[in-house]
């Protein structure tokens, strides 16, 4: 066979490059929704009139309501993505999130809050593994992992953005606004994206697509699937209670004035970009994605030590505590990397997609968990701090249970 030309090969480099391009601004737009909650939590709920002694808890509920409808649309976009393919789900979830943003904006009870979260959620929940499962479906296996590390950087951003924005515009629906209006202009972009050939290529196989139970038909299989979660989940159990309830846990630290959630999320997203960068690049160069998790653990739990020793001494300590515990749980790109690589073509997507979302829905359990843990632990920083302590524990049993997948050929289906 000969090689191909150099203009087909220049067509098929921009191919990938518009992939990894749409995946990571997809993403950016994931992000911005998800970290704009917790910026304007306050803000939002002030507006529509909730009780200063209800806010807390009130916040934790639409954020669980949220994450609820992750958990729905992980599974949802995921199957969908094995049967009707990547492009399906980047184009109907984004439409999904964009509409509930902008509805967002214009809510005047909580009840109607938590319903856009919902649906928010649902939308939200395809982007990410639809789009990572596209980017390392068209990459050489030597080298998706640099893809994947982009997407996760420049996803990380739109925290960033969240926090600067919601804690600057004049109205926290207008912030509302934005993100949806960044979503409806994406979609321009991605047409012209192209399908996985992997994809393709499942039309001829006789095999099963998207069978999200037959994750856990065979005993091997189930505990790749559950490893992978339990990897990922003190990332969120960092952003879900340390910081989303920072202004909360700082002042039991006897931070005063309390922290601002903004300041907060912008020093964690912050770090989380040079983490997630640091990640992607580390397993490539170590050329292992267990070893660079098993590090990035290792570095986890040395931040959330000084976030409760260093970070209630003074709130410059307390900001730095943020951004070193963004950079530490940083290992989000090596993490959704590792999970589309578990699975064959025929799975992937659903695995992709559903396994962030368990991970994100996992603040469902850490919140509530934290909740019930005040009392009987007698305060708020015990009681995040134990929640945290069994976090890492699972993550670190599952590491050990999770195969190692650098340069694996993804060119495979599960039986």
């Amino acid at each position: 066979m000969s090689p191909p030309s150099s203009a087909s090969a220049g067509r098929s480099d921009r191919a990938v490059a518009l992939v990894v391009l749409v995946a990571a601004l997809g993403y950016f737009v994931d992000i911005y929704d998800l970290v704009l909650f917790g910026v304007v939590r306050k803000a939002s709920l002030q507006g529509l009139g909730v009780p200063e002694a209800e806010m807390q808890d009130t916040g934790i509920f639409l954020q669980n309501m949220q994450m609820i409808g992750m958990l729905v649309g992980g599974v949802m976009w995921g199957v969908i993505a094995d049967k009707k393919g990547r492009l399906s789900v980047l184009f109907a979830s984004i439409i999904t999130y964009s509409v509930a943003n902008l509805v967002n904006g214009v809510v005047e009870t909580v009840p109607q809050y938590a319903a856009m979260r919902f649906v928010a959620g649902v939308g939200l929940a395809g982007e990410l593994g639809a789009g990572v499962t596209l980017v390392v479906e068209v990459m050489r296996r030597d080298v998706r992992g640099w893809g994947t590390a982009i997407v996760a950087t420049v996803g990380i951003c739109g925290g960033v953005v969240a926090a600067l924005v919601g804690g600057q515009v004049e109205s926290w629906r207008h912030a509302y606004f934005i993100g949806g209006g960044m979503g409806i202009a994406l979609l321009i972009l991605r047409i012209g994206v192209v399908e996985s050939g992997m994809f393709r290529g499942l039309d001829d196989r006789l095999v099963r697509r998207g069978d999200f139970l037959g994750l856990f038909r065979r005993r091997d299989r189930a505990v790749r699937y559950l490893a992978v979660i339990a990897v990922g989940v003190p990332i969120w159990y960092a952003v879900g209670v340390l910081i989303t309830l920072s202004p909360e846990i700082g002042a039991a630290m006897g931070l005063d004035p309390k922290p601002v959630a903004a300041d907060a999320f912008l020093w964690c997203y912050g770090g989380l970009a040079i983490g997630d960068l640091g990640s992607g690049v580390l397993s490539q160069l170590m050329r292992s994605r267990r070893r660079a998790l098993g590090l990035f653990l290792g570095l986890t739990a040395a931040a959330l030590v000084a976030y409760f020793t260093v970070g209630g001494t003074s709130m410059a300590a307390f900001k730095a505590c943020c951004g070193a515990l963004g950079v530490a749980i940083g290992y989000w790109a090596v993490f959704v990397t590792s999970a589309s690589e578990q699975f064959g073509t025929n799975l992937r997507g659903t695995v992709a997609t559903s396994a962030p979302n368990f991970v994100r829905g996992a603040v469902v359990p850490a919140t509530l968990g934290y909740q019930a843990l005040i009392g009987p632990l007698g305060g708020k920083v015990a009681a995040a701090a134990t929640v945290g302590v069994v976090s890492l524990a699972i993550a670190a049993v599952a590491l050990w249970a999770l195969p190692e997948t650098f340069g694996k050929d993804l060119d495979f289906v599960e039986d």
